[in-house]
């Protein structure tokens, strides 16, 4: 048997992946397009839906705002990357088991190679941690389908 990768999750994480790129691309046609195109005293009209008060400095206005907008794009693209790097880790991670043993991230390893299995978060998040000598695997099956039958074989051998 072998891991799949849990289809809702990857719905969800890629939603998130598309909504913050998309706001980081919206941040960053403001920052660098639409505000430096856009007059102080019309994009301070924009924002504030009012008139400047007498001796307001506009351009210190716009220069903040366009400052603003380059960070939050910076951000929400800077979290784009983290959620698609974390979704990328998870659809290349590569679990696969028999009746003697399993392969997880390219290294085979014997049931009897585990010396200890933690299931302390399996009952509230279904984590499935084990060790072996010198390694340790973590199993989400939020991430994964196919983790709850890899416990099974785990458990009646634990």
């Amino acid at each position: 048997m072998k891991l799949k990768i849990n289809r809702e999750f990857l719905a969800r994480h890629l939603f998130a992946f598309a909504v913050f790129a998309a706001l980081g691309g919206w941040f960053g046609l403001d920052a660098f397009v639409r505000y430096p195109a856009t007059s102080a005293h019309d994009l301070y009209v924009a924002i504030e839906k009012s008139e400047p008060r007498d001796g307001f400095d506009l351009e210190a206005f716009k220069a903040q705002k366009i400052a603003t907008q380059k960070i939050f794009s910076l951000i929400t693209l800077l979290v784009a990357a983290g959620v698609g790097l974390h979704i990328l880790s998870v659809v290349r991670f590569k679990c696969e088991w028999d009746d003697e043993g399993f392969t997880a991230g390219g290294v085979r390893r014997r049931w009897s190679d585990i010396t200890d299995v933690d299931t302390k978060l399996w009952e509230s998040k279904n984590l499935l941690k084990i060790a072996g000598n010198g390694w340790k695997l973590t199993l989400d099956a939020w991430h994964h389908t196919g983790v709850k039958d890899f416990f099974k074989k785990v458990s009646v051998r634990g």
